[in-house]
């Protein structure tokens, strides 16, 4: 297997596995960034007896590396012809060629020496690849939310630290089965009877950052007067970071104790390790289409918002540039939580009319109003003159006819 190169996609990322070298040079031919896929952890943890514990120690041998699945390395599926498994939902295949050369697709039953065949090591294989997936969105996190703390002047900073306080001590509680997984390479009973109570407190603590954003999205909606629009936009800025920030937070967690959980599945019962893994995953996918919804409904308002700033222009030329400079703000940071967790979802752009483009718009249509004006009173009286005339000759054809001269009585 010296010239094999095994990849697995799970739609958030690629695996690469086969000797060290030949993985690195097929990574570097290809210009993509990886992570270190913990395949001798797998090992260990499948060694339990019989086949799956020699395929355990085959595992154990191979290297490994993680890609996550951007629109470059999406190129690896679609270039290698992956087949997708409908039960799995995960595209698999073996490539051959020396230091990484593709020379064409080889499938599994084809090839002998694949460690894909054996459906202990690819549950185990996509597991720890969706602990990766996991893991890089919390790090991408953890920068969005260090970018969220300069923004927040210090009086919104001690409300958030307020709302989280809860979910810091579960942070506490994640990070130390982290290190006690890091050092034992897996997670005990004991280690899972510790946080796999957490849970609770994270959705409490993020039920009440959507509710607290949905009160916001009220309160804009029942704004009228441009001058109350204005203001409440403003207001709303640090308002609407804050709580994106703690969704963001409570999505991290979420996401660190789906980590742990994975492991715990697997060293208690492997057989149910895949189904718990596509569980997670749907799990996962609610919980961002429920924070899609929640921004969408916000940024759908705060686009509305500026639409009704830009027709009102003419009459308030400062108030409205501001609701929409609030609004984009607003906007931005939307986009930025979204990115952070992976959201693919744009909220609408809104940009600000110059008051004098609006005073050209209204111009030009009084011009073109008073033109078409003047042609409607031209053909008005041109129609009356020519019923005047009409009724005119009506008129004269019914009185008496005289004889020219002086009339005499007979």
């Amino acid at each position: 297997m010296e010239d094999e190169i095994q990849l697995i996609s799970d739609g958030s990322g690629v695996a690469v596995i086969g000797e060290a070298g030949v993985v690195e040079a097929f990574l570097a031919g290809q210009g993509l960034e990886s992570r270190p896929l913990d395949l001798p952890r797998l090992g260990t943890m499948l060694s339990t007896g019989g086949a799956v514990a020699q395929a355990g120690s085959e595992v154990a041998a191979q290297s490994g590396r993680w890609v996550k699945l951007t629109k470059e390395s999406a190129s690896l599926v679609k270039e290698h012809g992956l087949r997708e498994s409908k039960k799995s939902g995960l595209s698999t295949g073996v490539i051959k060629g020396p230091k990484g050369q593709v020379k064409g697709f080889v499938e599994f039953a084809r090839s002998p020496g694949s460690l894909l065949g054996n459906p202990a090591v690819l549950a185990g294989a996509a597991g720890m690849m969706a602990q990766l997936a996991m893991q890089q969105t919390m790090d991408e996190i953890t920068d969005y939310l260090d970018a969220i703390d300069r923004k927040l002047d210090d009086v919104l900073r001690a409300q958030t630290n307020q709302v989280v306080a809860r979910v810091d001590a579960v942070d506490l509680a994640l990070r130390e089965a982290m290190s006690v997984r890091a050092s034992v390479g897996r997670v005990s009973e004991v280690t899972w009877s510790k946080v796999q109570a957490t849970s609770s407190t994270i959705l409490e603590t993020q039920a009440y950052a959507l509710r607290q954003l949905s009160d916001l999205t009220d309160k804009l909606e029942r704004t009228r007067r441009i001058g109350d629009l204005a203001k409440a936009v403003t207001e709303a800025q640090g308002e609407i970071d804050k709580w994106l920030s703690v969704l963001a937070r409570c999505f991290q967690l979420h996401d660190a104790v789906a980590v742990l959980e994975l492991d715990r599945v697997l060293d208690a019962d492997p057989d149910e390790l895949d189904r718990h893994r596509l569980g997670l995953q749907a799990a996962r996918r609610e919980r961002l289409d429920l924070f899609s919804r929640c921004t969408e409904r916000l940024s759908t308002r705060l686009a509305a918002a500026g639409h009704t700033a830009n027709a009102r222009v003419l009459l308030h030329p400062s108030r409205s540039p501001a609701t929409i400079e609030a609004g984009s703000e607003v906007r931005t940071s939307i986009l930025q939580f979204h990115d952070a967790l992976g959201i693919d979802r744009e909220p609408e752009a809104v940009e600000a009319r110059r008051w004098r483009t609006a005073a050209s718009e209204v111009r030009d249509r009084a011009v073109a109003g008073g033109a078409e004006g003047l042609g409607s009173v031209r053909r008005a009286g041109g129609e009356t003159l020519q019923r005047a005339r009409s009724a005119t000759g009506k008129v004269a054809s019914r009185l008496p006819r005289t004889r020219s001269g002086t009339d005499t009585d007979e």
